[in-house]
């Protein structure tokens, strides 16, 4: 054994001792039980946080309550019709859409195998985005048969609707010889996104000035006009697409290698591509149908992510959906109780999250020469 290895060999014993062994699973674990803590805690702050503050206590006293479990905290009745009424739900589609956000981000980034890739690549928000825009400034003259029709649903569907027909048409553009090339999507989705912002913005011009409050609001997204029944519109589409996702986590693993090495892995990569893409499309159009668009979150968080836990999906796609419920959560914490008795929309606090974080992981790929 020469000088140089029997120095290398006595280093990487010293490592050992010093060092605690700490495998990717272990670490994962460890990372998700701290995400479960961090988003139980900032619940209970949210459902006690506003305009008549509730304690902790209390929050866990009147949801022991809604669960036929009785605790030493007594409460108000009229905080109880705050917590149950107004704030839960709010909470509740908050980390659907906080959540699904995350995790069709994540999905995006190993389908493309790019950490700057997010859900807005197929077109699903730009395509909702026009739906919606249409309806408010159409619904009562040219589409006034369908908003009577539809009557308080006629935004979310719309947009719902308007999502999944471009995300159709981006992954109709992308098919090469019955294939669907991941770069030629890409491209796709870019030229959809502009031919949609440029129609979007037709529409903000011959928009009224009332129409035109809705359409600012709506596309800074809020969660604002969360209900019970929104959350129950919510759920079927972005909680269960989500879930869905998360059982693709091994062949997302595979993906990271390249397509043909998850082929010969026996990983059917067409069928995953298609799989993904729809369940991204029925979480995010679900998402922006109940709370306008709401930027970065699927970029930042499962970025975040992979810096601490690794890429392995198996810990990346759960730890979105909780980072990213958490996320959400936060930010419109910040939006409700900032400026109140007025409100944010809740897309202009993540967006000052979110920008600087995406011109940090420009500047840090640059520097590590992947830009």
């Amino acid at each position: 054994m020469t000088s140089i290895e029997a120095t290398d060999s006595s280093l990487r014993q010293a490592s050992r001792r010093l060092l605690p062994k700490v495998s990717v699973g272990e670490k994962g674990t460890l990372g998700l039980m701290v995400l479960t803590v961090l988003l139980g805690l900032l619940s209970v702050v949210c459902l006690g946080t506003g305009a008549v503050s509730i304690g902790p206590r209390q929050v866990l006293a009147i949801l022991g309550k809604g669960l036929d479990l009785t605790l030493p905290w007594a409460f108000e009745p009229h905080h109880e019709a705050i917590v149950l009424s107004i704030r839960l739900p709010r909470i509740l589609l908050g980390m659907l859409i906080g959540g699904g956000l995350a995790v069709a981000g994540a999905a995006m980034q190993g389908l493309f195998r790019n950490p700057l890739a997010d859900p807005g690549l197929i077109g699903v928000s730009s395509g909702a985005a026009v739906a919606a825009v249409a309806t408010i400034v159409l619904g009562a003259t040219v589409l006034d048969f369908a908003t009577q029709a539809l009557g308080p649903f006629a935004l979310s569907i719309a947009a719902f609707g308007g999502g999944a027909a471009t995300t159709l048409l981006v992954y109709r553009l992308s098919l090469v010889h019955g294939t669907v090339s991941v770069s030629t999507m890409l491209l796709a989705g870019i030229a959809i996104n502009a031919v949609a912002g440029a129609i979007t913005g037709i529409f903000t011009f011959v928009a009224d000035d009332a129409q035109l409050r809705s359409l600012t609001f709506w596309s800074m997204g809020s969660l604002g006009g969360a209900t019970w029944p929104a959350v129950a519109a919510a759920a079927p589409f972005t909680g269960l697409a989500t879930l869905a996702v998360l059982r693709y986590a091994r062949p997302l693993n595979a993906l990271l290698l390249g397509e043909a090495e998850a082929g010969h892995l026996g990983c059917n990569v067409e069928r995953l591509k298609r799989s993904v893409v729809l369940l991204v499309a029925l979480s995010v159009g679900a998402a922006v149908a109940v709370a306008g668009i709401i930027g970065f979150v699927g970029l930042v968080v499962p970025h975040l992510l992979r810096l601490t836990l690794g890429p392995d999906h198996r810990f990346l796609l759960p730890g979105a959906a909780l980072l990213g419920a958490s996320l959400l959560l936060g930010a419109d914490l910040i939006a409700r109780t900032l400026v109140a008795p007025a409100e944010l929309p809740i897309g202009i606090v993540t967006a000052i999250i979110g920008g600087p974080f995406f011109m940090y992981l420009l500047q840090r790929g640059r520097r590590l020469g992947k830009f």
